[in-house]
């Protein structure tokens, strides 16, 4: 009886020990399961959702003076003197260059002199007419003489005419000795100088004056564009309040911002063969002068809202070598999925998304350089900004 009560107890401390075994490994087990398993990458994410947002373009365009004139050389002569200060405004009708004149006032004296000649004998001639007039009725006078009178008196008259015209001609060629604008604006530099020889015939450019306020801006756009355009006005995915009031805001070569806002005037009904492109323009009053002709700029023109747009951050779309838009999306079972986005223009640190996306999901905009598509991922929301500082605190 006592040897069996031992062999029982030794039974148990068996069974025992290897349970205290087995629990042991299982732990070892569970601790090598956790150590294998690491925690899912954090992510932040915002959620699509659609408002009515402005459908903004950006086009490149190059200003232009609304009203140009190239100021030339209407008669032959030299170069007197430069009367006006180079890169100022001018009024219209100012005074810009003076050409020796002395030639043409002495022709104009000339034409004065044929002139009076010419009315003199006209005289003479309507005195002969007159005297003969009463006479041919009585027959004291033949009528072929009066008839020849009559003719001289014509010629004398047709002599003064031409006279007189010599007279203006002359006149208008001594007047163009003083060169003017026929327009206000700002006058360039000059390019003939004191002495030099200027022609008529060779139309010798002198300078240039641009009115520089207001400005155009001219801007090209695809033909395939308006016509999709159009088509978003027509379907109502676009609302067009105004078109005759389409707003255009200018960013200038350095990236600023023009501070005045311009409107489309114009829209060119021919489509340029060789490039498929029609011409928009904007005018701007530009009281600043800032606008110069020839300035390249980039248009940034308001044509309306969108009515259900989608916006994402600027940060959370990635581009590859090619130029294809991607951003990475977050599914319901928490894996990374790639998408290729239709990107429009930015808008205040967003870009519009044309295509791609949906109300609704999950667009990755931080961490998403961590992850790999088909990866899982913990999604969490981006914090909202903090609000700003009052001032004084």
């Amino acid at each position: 009886m006592h040897d069996r009560v031992i062999r029982q107890r030794y039974r148990l401390a068996s069974i025992a020990a290897l349970a205290l075994s087995l629990a042991c490994f299982a732990c070892r087990d569970r601790q090598s399961s956790s150590a294998a398993a690491p925690p899912l990458p954090t992510v932040l994410v915002t959620t699509v959702s659609t408002a009515s947002i402005p459908n903004v373009v950006e086009l490149p365009g190059r200003i232009e003076a609304i009203r140009t004139a190239e100021i030339r050389a209407r008669v032959d002569g030299i170069v007197e003197r430069r009367l006006y200060d180079e890169g100022t405004d001018v009024p219209a009708n100012a005074l810009l260059f003076l050409i020796d004149s002395r030639d043409y006032r002495a022709q104009l004296q000339q034409a004065q002199a044929a002139l009076k000649r010419a009315q003199a004998v006209e005289g003479n001639s309507a005195s002969v007419v007159a005297r003969f007039e009463p006479l041919v009725g009585r027959h004291a006078v033949s009528a072929q003489e009066y008839d020849a009178a009559l003719a001289t008196l014509q010629q004398a008259r047709a002599n003064v005419s031409d006279a007189a015209a010599a007279v203006t001609l002359a006149q208008l060629r001594l007047d163009r000795c003083t060169v003017r604008t026929p327009i206000a604006g700002r006058v360039g530099r000059a390019l003939v100088t004191e002495g030099a020889l200027v022609s008529a015939a060779g139309a010798t450019l002198l300078t240039q004056v641009n009115q520089l306020s207001p400005v155009n801006a001219v801007f090209t756009q695809s033909n395939t564009s308006l016509l999709d355009f159009e088509q978003q006005v027509q379907s109502g995915a676009i609302k067009l309040p105004d078109a005759t009031h389409v707003e255009v805001h200018l960013i200038l070569a350095n990236g600023q911002e023009f501070g005045e806002p311009g409107f489309v005037d114009f829209t060119d009904l021919v489509v340029d063969p060789s490039t498929g492109a029609q011409t928009l323009r904007a005018q701007f009053a530009n009281r600043s002068r800032t606008l110069l002709p020839g300035q390249f700029v980039r248009g940034r023109i308001v044509t309306g809202r969108i009515a259900n747009g989608i916006l994402v951050p600027e940060r959370a779309v990635q581009f590859d070598g090619g130029g294809t838009a991607s951003v990475a999306v977050v599914s319901a079972d928490s894996t990374v999925v790639r998408r290729n986005v239709d990107l429009g223009e930015q808008e205040g640190g967003q870009w519009i998304v044309r295509d791609g996306l949906k109300t609704g999901e999950r667009v990755i905009v931080d961490g998403w350089g961590n992850v790999q598509p088909g990866q899982r991922v913990d999604a969490q929301p981006v914090p909202a900004p903090a609000p700003a500082p009052v001032a004084g605190h």
